[in-house]
């Protein structure tokens, strides 16, 4: 069977006044992930609550907002989760391994193929691999931003069959239900340009002790869908319901997997990478990329920004800014500044040495969900 990723937020897994574990929430979340490996399914867990169960552990009363407090208090917080885990773990004689990621670990090319063979290798010896991001060693450049766009990362590596982003409401609606009673549960999505006539109302940050929200699961179902994943957003409260949706229940929201998946080498550079530049394209270039099937060539390029070398990631935007594809340019940005909108016939004259003829590749770009 392909793996499920099961991604726990902190304010599922801790007490909302205190920040302490929700220890019979976490424990139950146990039992089901045992439940799923005796049924045959290799499991993955992304877990949240480093920071939070540090500040408890530390007596703080909110969770700081410099730096290296935070990585202090992941420092703290990460062994007594690990703790915790490993103990209930244990009862049930399941092995369990630390995963700590930096984006850094899925940006380079050769670090993503280690990170996806350890995974499998560790899903053959029917570990339980326990993921969070390294809080202690991330820079800002190189954090994931929220375990929801982690976890995706992860579905996507793992090539998983399941992603279940476990959250504080049962499922997506159109609005906040906590705070508008008129909002609309949403049970499926089919494809993810169907929020956009839904006008979702989906907020901000999440709680006091975490940092994610609805927006970042819809980006996370966004990575996810695209890499053949089906996504669900369910109640985390209620670990249970994870079997009765396997079994077919309608509960939670779930997000319909692409029917072609993009290859392993295009996920990374649609997510994996981190963009260091961006380059507007006229609608000629535009046309031949999203329905041509073409390569990029300078002659479509109308302006660039950022810095960067070739073989970066950059983004591809028309000209009103809007992202349409990402690829690998071949190309630095002092280069491309003298060629654009040139033909490719000019470009080695312009450079003054022999140079590809296009700009980003086809088999390097990827179209924008």
């Amino acid at each position: 069977m392909r793996p499920i990723v099961l991604k726990i937020g902190t304010s599922s897994l801790t007490q909302p006044d205190s920040g302490r574990l929700a220890l019979s929430t976490i424990a139950t979340l146990v039992e089901v992930i045992c439940d799923l490996r005796d049924r045959g399914y290799p499991v993955v867990l992304v877990s949240s609550g480093a920071v939070g169960v540090g500040c408890a552990r530390l007596g703080l009363t909110e969770r700081p907002k410099a730096i290296a407090q935070k990585q202090a208090v992941a420092a703290v917080g990460q062994g007594r989760l690990m703790r915790v885990y490993d103990d209930l773990f244990s009862q049930f004689d399941q092995p369990i391994a630390q995963v700590l990621l930096t984006r850094g670990d899925l940006a380079q090319r050769s670090r993503y193929i280690n990170a996806y063979s350890t995974f499998q290798e560790l899903l053959r010896m029917g570990a339980i691999p326990i993921v969070n991001e390294n809080d202690t060693v991330a820079v800002d450049e190189l954090k994931f931003g929220d375990n929801d766009t982690l976890s995706a990362l992860v579905a996507s590596l793992v090539e998983a069959e399941w992603l279940f982003l476990l959250t504080d409401v049962d499922r997506l609606y159109s609005a906040d239900p906590r705070q508008n009673p008129d909002a609309e549960p949403i049970r499926l999505v089919e494809q993810m340009s169907d929020l956009e006539a839904l006008e979702l109302d989906i907020g901000g940050r999440g709680s006091q002790w975490g940092t994610g929200g609805m927006a970042t699961k819809i980006t996370a179902a966004q990575i996810g869908t695209s890499a053949g994943v089906r996504v669900v957003i369910t109640d985390g409260s209620q670990p249970r319901n994870l079997l009765k949706i396997l079994e077919g229940a309608d509960i939670g929201t779930q997000f319909a997997p692409q029917p072609q998946a993009t290859s392993a080498r295009k996920r990374w550079i649609a997510h994996g990478l981190i963009p260091a530049g961006k380059l507007y394209l006229d609608s000629g270039a535009v046309r031949a990329i999203c329905t041509g099937g073409g390569s990029l060539l300078a002659a479509g390029i109308r302006d660039l920004e950022g810095e960067f070398q070739p073989q970066d990631a950059v983004q591809l935007c028309d000209l009103e800014g809007r992202e349409v594809a990402r690829g690998l340019v071949n190309f630095s940005h002092e280069a491309l500044e003298k060629i654009c909108g040139k033909r490719s016939d000019e470009i080695a004259a312009i450079l003054g040495h022999d140079a590809p003829e296009t700009v980003v590749h086809r088999d390097n770009l990827v179209l924008a969900s």
